[in-house]
């Protein structure tokens, strides 16, 4: 009816070959019903009434049938459900019925030939409709997965994976041939809007109950009516479960009536072992199914909350982005959402556990009758027990996640700033920051390990004690009047086999409660974040459409009061106020225990500081009409970058009103740039446009740079924009803004980042009167004065306050403050100036593109870029490596060892025992009942009870303290040492790799590491080896027992081996490549999501939310496809392996069945009850060893980057001068570098001195390679061909490549030179340095002054090395003490994530305190002025000049004013030292490069002035 009414038709034919054969057998099904009715009918009353009714029903249903068929070849493109349910079901009842006419003697009658006919027809028609049509033109044209053209019986066996499995065996899988696997409810679409519009919903309801909503219950309750399948999946295993043991009951009955007169017949045998069978088959489809339907809800609220996580992400406030940092954010996508998938197939079972344990009691009832309450008393005891585990669990999971946190932020900041890090040397200080948090997870980690080792004794023995509690109770006063009970075989094995049973629900009860404990702590993580503040959309009242009438302002600020806080802090409840109190205490105990272990003095205790709720920016009263350039000015710190932040929307606003109307497009301080080729940057996801995309790469002054990019346009730029230039990034960022074509551009101070004369052209040609935006109302934060002339509005900020607001003319006139600020730092001050301006376009024009031709910055180059030159595909981030083929010896190797070879040993051996003492019970028990049964026969007692209990509780005490052993030496000994070992080893090399493996490594890539592999390592990958051993010694113990008991089994042991190795061997490869792909998939998330972090304030003010949300959609599919697929080869290695672990159940007992005479009833149980568990036992066997093999990739792909070749070693045993560098003589011979091997040269064959103390300004154009020669200095790139640069490379040479050649045809043309030259420092040739020592001895002033969370102590003084004393005087030397002791807590104010609690100039100056706490001769200093006001800036250089003025001192400076009182200039050109001589010298000569560079900056007085 649905299919009549609502279908669609799918418009892709129809299969004729299978319509008309499978509509003319329905006619046909129906017809012979019809004509079995009628012959019914002529008997008259000879049938019963029911046959009648039944038959017509059938007719009825068939005829059903055809519609649905019909519909369904029209709007399905597989076989329907319920019509493949129809036919096989109709075939079980018809098979039933048949027999019952043969018994009933009616074969012989018209109405069973037509019977007969329609089950024929019955049976063609299944042929028909389960035939494969994956050959068929409709699914030939139809686009969708291959899970969606499965029909019934392939989705029942997993068959639509088997093309995959096999293209895996015969080459390896890569994710485009997985491509589709995934049903739609799984995809980010689906599963985000069904999960996240029930949160939406519960936290509204909540919130008007006061209360607070639980995700958790929300998960649950979302996939309400998925858990019906899957409880329907899990109890049906459940029972046929406990059918087998039943069926062994009888079967071991059948061999004890040999023993008598009256034996049954063999029929009856071999029907009970085809039931046996028929059981055990029918149990691998139910688990199979519950499993998978179970996983597919869990990867749905996977992939919905890595998208609810993402979106949130989007909408947080400030304040909260403080509360949950970038590591965090990421780790609620990695670790707490991975868990559901895992949690949800253990759900179910704490309803079936139960159901279980009441079946088995009541069969255990039934064989030793009240006894078993007895034992089942040692379960209840253990249960409180059971509690306080749980108790222990939960806190140790949180404590666990909540240092892997900190962990995983703080590596995020390094690898982020890893330039930073390795520029001052602080990796040793940032390693032991690392390491205190990573040593919590480890404390953490022990401890679960301890109490797991005696968790086994309740999960591993609890069902042996049962059993030697209920033996000895029943064996003692289990029989009638509360005599001894009868102990014989038959009851012994099948109450064994019931023990065994048992065994597996109450082990897995510690599973289950550590996946519950895991899954709700994680979920209740992912809740706090998802309900922390978003930012209001009603902050700013925004209108798309400009308003008719012109005269209406674009931008208005009334009464705006703005704060990047709440009000005051969150009101706390005394429940609330007594934990955090409680929490704070413990993290004190738990510092100053590390402090004494360290060595160190115990830490201050925190004294609660008062946070500042105050206001960022008060009584703001803003209008800037259409059209209109509107100039923000002010002194660092002020809040101009807030001010453009409170109209974006981005802070809290107390009072009064934002309005704005139009699109809004928005350039960042900090350029953000994001990993993709130059013109997506630019284009940002919006329709192309040639024309207007070509004007506006000349209006941005890219045009140059792109002529020299290896693939032009669509060059790839590396994560953070590594290999472009400060002012490119920047030029790009303007570009983008630009392209936008919105009404209202804010520029947050673009031109402090390109030189004096890209500054020019950025202002005749984009920003300024008769730029491209010339028409567009543009607000621009800046400290290039020289410009204010030319806007329309100069608004003057101070303390927060707009102090004067108005045009040039009238702020000059009204000499205040503006007119201050103009008169003492403008050189050009005046009309005149304004004129020249307007008559200088055009050769402005023509020194911008003649000059402007060089493209890259030595700051960050492009690895690739001159190498490949001309080679339009190559990418600067490759794709992410993936191993092919096995997990190698060598990576179990790498296991063992960080493990210790002796641990390993101990743990195999401890197994082997544990696996021996629990056979030892199984045959004792057989023992005892042999002899129970002679003893009665005999009527002579050969040993007291208690001599046969003393023995069979010894062996279990032995077996109990194996368990305990074995899991204590794997999980605490070696899975602790192995992990902190890997992981030690993965940390010391990352902060040792060159500079150039983090230029074309994404950050996510290096999270993934740091995350999801070391968790795998920490948790995983132990229970993986415990579950191999405990498997591996079963199934042999298993083949040891049955073939000494019945050695005919023997026959079918080695093809059982070799089936099972082949299955083994033909999936693994398959599941391997599947993992592997599966590890990769996630990078991308990270990657895009730390990305998307850092840019956020762009892509809201862009409105460009949406198009982001679907690349993480689309990255989140991909993700869930290869997990997806990855979960379903289990399922189809589990149906197969199981399918066989049946047939060696049916090939066991029919070997009994055949054996009846020989064998006793003690030996037939002992191997049928072996033989049941067996298959069980292969079958994870064979899964953990797959299951370990996959997990053992994160062990790889963590060695693949612990092998890789550090930088230049950190100490050298070259003897230095004392106290060297002494005097700060620098000399640079022959000098040449490059950032790779194989590229071009950045530097080209330099030469010059710098005499001790001496200052020296470095320009040039942008791409002189002036922030080269400050890396050459750290030794970050080395001199071009000398050793350490060869011996660091790690990227694949492209000779070894024969897909290159063409690229080393282009190779040979470069000219390189054969030595590198070297750099000199006091007399010291500087590659023979340490580079911590070379490091630490040197101080900079970095281009991106880069902060990281901690306190303002800890960004000055990592090392703890100084007093508070020295601290606060470097800082009121950098002009910043009076900020910070405004702030809470002083130099203990924590800093937030990337320094955003600070403004950018603002960090400039921590960066110029750092410099001044390091009494260094060699000061470098690049660019280090460019964010701060020209008013700033000079009390700086006054600061320079004074506090180093016995030093020497690099300067490379924009601002051409910021070098003019240096010793003398180096103009660098192409890589090339152009001239180097002083400043007066070359001002002198109007043909220098100085004298133009400085003209155009407006430091050279106009001649008619």
């Amino acid at each position: 009816m649905v299919m009549w009414k609502k279908g669609k038709p799918h418009n892709l034919g129809r299969t004729n070959i299978i319509y008309w054969p499978t509509q003319i057998l329905m006619l046909g099904s129906a017809a012979a019903l019809a004509a079995r009715a009628a012959v019914l009918k002529s008997d008259g009353n000879s049938y019963a009434p029911s046959t009648m009714f039944s038959t017509i029903t059938m007719m009825l249903a068939w005829l059903s049938a055809i519609g649905l068929n019909h519909f369904q070849h029209q709007q399905d493109i597989r076989s329907n459900n319920q019509i493949a349910a129809l036919y096989f079901f109709t075939l079980i009842a018809s098979a039933i019925n048949i027999r019952t006419m043969t018994l009933l003697d009616q074969t012989n009658q018209d109405q069973f030939k037509a019977f007969i006919a329609f089950f024929a027809i019955n049976i063609l028609g299944l042929i028909f409709e389960a035939w494969p049509r994956g050959r068929t033109q409709v699914q030939k044209n139809s686009s969708v997965g291959r899970y969606a053209k499965a029909n019934l019986f392939s989705r029942l066996t997993f068959h639509y994976l088997q093309p995959i499995i096999t293209a895996g065996f015969k080459n390896p899988l890569a994710a485009k041939d997985i491509e589709g696997m995934v049903p739609d409810r799984i995809k980010t679409q689906y599963s985000h809007d069904l999960l996240n519009n029930n949160w939406q919903a519960k936290v509204a309801k909540a919130k008007a109950k006061g209360e607070k909503p639980s995700l958790f219950t929300t998960v649950i309750g979302t996939y309400g009516w998925s858990w019906a399948p899957i409880m329907v999946f899990r109890i049906g295993a459940s029972t046929l479960t406990y059918v087998q043991p039943q069926l062994l009951n009888e079967l071991l009955g059948f061999i004890r009536s040999y023993q008598t007169p009256n034996p049954e017949p063999v029929a009856l045998g071999i029907i009970l072992a085809f039931g046996m069978f028929f059981a055990s088959l029918l149990n691998s489809f139910f688990m199979a199914q519950y499993f998978q339907n179970s996983m597919n809800v869990g990867i749905e609220a996977r992939t919905a909350l890595i998208a609810m996580i993402y979106r949130k992400s989007l909408k947080l406030t400030s304040a909260a982005k403080q509360k949950s940092t970038a590591g965090e954010i990421n780790n609620h996508m990695s670790v707490d959402a991975e868990r559901w998938p895992d949690a949800i197939t253990f759900m179910p079972m704490l309803i079936s556990i139960p159901y279980e344990i009441a079946i088995a009691i009541w069969m255990l009832y039934r064989q030793i009758s009240w006894s078993v309450f007895v034992g089942l008393g040692t379960i209840v005891v253990l249960l409180p027990v059971q509690g306080i585990i749980a108790k222990f669990f939960m806190k140790a999971k949180s404590a666990k996640l909540e240092a892997m946190d900190q962990r995983i932020r703080l590596m995020n900041e390094v690898i982020s700033g890893v330039k930073i890090v390795k520029l001052y040397g602080w990796e040793d200080s940032f390693m032991e920051r690392i390491r205190v948090y990573r040593n919590r997870e480890v404390k953490t980690l022990r401890k679960i390990g301890i109490v797991f080792s005696f968790l086994s004794i309740m999960f591993q023995s609890v069902p042996m004690l049962v059993a030697l509690v209920s033996f000895a109770v029943f064996a003692t006063h289990g029989g009638p009047n509360y005599g001894p009970g009868d102990i014989n075989p038959q009851r012994v094995f099948v109450s064994i086999s019931l023990f065994n049973l048992l065994s597996s629900p109450i082990g897995m009860l510690s599973h289950i409660i550590a996946e519950v404990i895991g899954v709700t702590v994680a979920t209740r993580r992912m809740q706090a974040f998802l309900l922390a503040p978003e930012i209001s959309e009603e902050t700013t009242e925004s209108v798309k459409t400009l308003p008719e009438d012109p005269s209406v302002p674009l931008v208005e600020i009334k009464d705006g009061i703005f704060a990047w806080e709440t009000e005051g802090p969150e009101v706390e409840t005394e429940k609330e106020k007594n934990a955090r109190e409680k929490a704070e205490a413990k993290k004190y105990k738990q510092l100053e225990k590390e402090a004494k272990k360290a060595g160190k003095p115990a830490p201050e205790k925190e004294v609660p500081v008062e946070k500042n709720y105050g206001p960022t920016l008060t009584d703001i009263n803003l209008t800037i009409p259409r059209g209109n350039l509107t100039a923000v000015v002010g002194r660092v710190g002020q809040g101009k970058t807030s001010l453009l932040n409170a109209i974006i929307g981005d802070m809290y606003r107390r009072q009064g009103s934002v309005k704005i109307y139009g699109r809004m497009a928005y350039v960042a301080q900090q350029a953000w740039i994001v990993n993709a080729t130059v013109k997506d940057n630019i284009v940002f996801g919006n329709e192309f446009n040639q024309e207007r995309y070509d004007h506006i790469l000349m209006a941005s002054g890219l045009l140059p740079d792109i002529a020299m990019l290896p693939a032009g346009d669509q060059t790839e730029i590396g994560e953070r924009g590594i290999n472009l230039s400060g002012g490119q990034k920047q030029r790009v960022s303007l570009a983008r803004a630009a392209y936008e074509n919105a009404d209202v551009y804010l520029f947050d101070d673009p031109l402090s980042a390109v030189d004096a004369h890209v500054d020019q052209h950025l202002w005749q040609h984009l920003i300024g009167p008769n730029g491209l935006l010339k028409d567009k109302t543009r607000v621009l934060v800046t400290h290039a004065i020289h410009h204010l002339e030319q806007v329309d509005q100069i608004v003057l900020l101070k303390d927060g306050k707009i102090s004067e607001t108005g045009q040039y003319d009238a702020l000059m006139v009204a000499q205040d403050s503006f007119y201050q600020l103009i008169t003492d730092y403008s050189v050009n001050q005046g009309k005149k100036r304004k004129e020249k301006k307007s008559g200088e376009d055009a050769s402005g024009t023509s020194q911008e593109d003649d000059g402007d031709d060089s493209t890259q910055d030595g700051d960050e180059k492009d690895p690739k870029v001159a190498g490949t030159a001309g080679n339009k595909d190559d990418k600067l981030v490759s794709e992410e490596k993936m191993v092919q083929g096995s997990v190698s010896w060598g990576v179990y190797n790498i296991y063992a060892k960080a493990a210790s070879y002796r641990w390993s040993a101990i743990v195999a051996v401890v197994f082997v025992f544990g696996q021996a003492s629990q056979i030892g019970t199984n045959i004792w028990l057989n023992h005892w009942s042999s002899e129970s049964t002679e003893a009665l026969a005999t009527g002579t007692e050969t040993h007291p009870i208690g001599y046969y209990l003393g023995i069979y509780g010894a062996i279990i005490f032995c077996s109990m303290i194996m368990n305990v052993v074995s899991v204590y030496v794997a999980m605490v000994l070696a899975a602790v040492r192995a992990s902190t070992r890997l992981h030690d080893s993965l940390l010391a090399k990352m902060l040792r790799l060159p500079m150039a493996f983090f230029d074309t490594t994404p950050l996510g890539r290096i999270v993934n590491r740091f995350s999801s592999d070391v968790f795998s390592i920490d948790e995983l990958l132990p229970w993986s080896f415990i579950q191999v051993f405990m498997t591996g010694t079963t199934v042999l113990g298993t083949v040891v027992v049955i073939a000494t008991t019945t050695p005919i089994f023997l026959v079918m042991v080695p093809p059982l081996v070799v089936l099972y190795l082949i299955i083994q061997a033909y999936y693994i490869r398959s599941s391997r490549a599947l993992k592997r792909i599966d590890s990769v998939s996630k990078s991308p998330i990270y990657q895009h999501f730390s990305e998307t972090l850092s840019g956020v304030t762009t892509i809201r003010a862009l409105g460009a939310n949406q198009r982001f949300i679907a690349d993480n959609a689309a990255k989140a599919d991909v993700a869930a496809n290869a997990y997806y697929s990855w979960v379903v080869s289990n399922r189809w290695l589990q149906i197969r392996l199981e399918s066989l672990g049946a047939i060696i159940v049916l090939a066991a007992a029919l070997f009994v069945v055949l054996s009846r005479d020989s064998l006793t009833s003690g030996n037939v149980g002992l191997a049928l009850s072996y033989a049941l568990s067996v298959t069980q036992s292969i079958t994870w066997m064979v899964r953990s060893t797959c299951d370990l093999q996959n997990q053992l990739v994160a062990v790889e792909r963590i060695e693949e980057y612990a092998k890789k070749n550090p930088e230049a070693p950190t100490e050298t045993d070259v003897a230095l001068p004392e106290n060297w560098p002494q005097a700060g003589h620098v000399e640079f011979r022959n000098y040449s570098t490059r950032y790779r091997e194989g590229l071009d040269l950045v530097i080209k064959n330099i030469s010059f001195e710098v005499q001790p103390a001496e200052k020296v300004g470095i320009v040039g154009r942008t791409g002189a390679g002036k922030s080269s020669l400050t890396l050459a200095l750290f030794r970050i790139i080395e001199a071009a061909n000398s050793h350490w640069a060869k011996s660091s490379h790690n990227e694949k040479d492209l000779d070894t490549d024969p897909t290159k050649e063409d690229d080393i045809v282009d190779l040979e043309k470069i000219n390189v030179e054969e030595d590198g030259g070297s750099i000199w420092i006091d007399g010291v040739d500087i590659s023979t340095v340490g580079l911590k020592y070379l490091r630490q001895h040197l101080a900079i002033i970095p281009q991106d002054p880069t902060l990281f969370v901690g306190t303002v102590r800890e960004n000055l003084d990592p090392f703890e090395e100084l007093e508070d004393a020295e601290l606060w005087e470097a800082l009121e030397r950098a002009h910043l003490k009076e900020h910070i002791s405004t702030l809470a807590g002083g130099l203990s104010f924590k800093v937030s994530q990337n320094g955003d609690n600070f403004s950018v100039g603002q960090r400039s100056l921590i960066c110029l305190a750092r410099a001044l706490l390091r009494k260094t001769k060699v000061l470098i200093l690049d660019e280090a002025t460019a964010a701060v006001d020209v008013e700033t800036d000079e009390l700086i250089q006054k600061t320079i000049r004074k506090e180093f003025k016995d030093r020497t001192i690099l300067t490379i400076a924009h601002r051409i004013k910021t070098v003019m009182d240096s010793d003398k200039i180096l103009v660098l050109e192409k890589g090339r030292v152009e001239e180097y001589e002083s400043p007066q010298t070359l001002l002198q000569r109007p043909d220098s490069l100085f004298y133009s560079l400085a003209q155009q900056a407006g430091e050279i007085k106009d001649s008619d002035e």
